[in-house]
């Protein structure tokens, strides 16, 4: 360890670039959400609990454009699908 350190050359902010598409925000979770999805990506033995959250977010937002009736269809296909008729 260095007994002084040169910042003079520092930047403020965010060591890596935020990709295009997305945005950096402060939220605040309940513990128990951002606990449940953290153990999700733990069982899984990796990955990024942040893409669930988008993914759960994502499906949310389908869920409420997509109307009923084509959710019923969507279901029983998908059922259809996975019984192999």
């Amino acid at each position: 360890m260095e007994a002084e350190y040169d910042f003079s050359q520092g930047k403020r902010g965010a060591i890596e670039p935020t990709p295009p598409g997305k945005t950096r925000i402060t939220i605040r979770l309940d513990d128990d959400v951002l606990a449940w999805f953290r153990e999700q990506v733990h069982s899984a033995g990796g990955g990024n609990y942040q893409t669930l959250i988008n993914d759960a977010l994502r499906e949310y937002i389908q869920q409420r454009r997509e109307p009923l009736e084509e959710t019923l269809r969507r279901v029983v296909r998908e059922e259809l699908e996975r019984i192999g008729k």
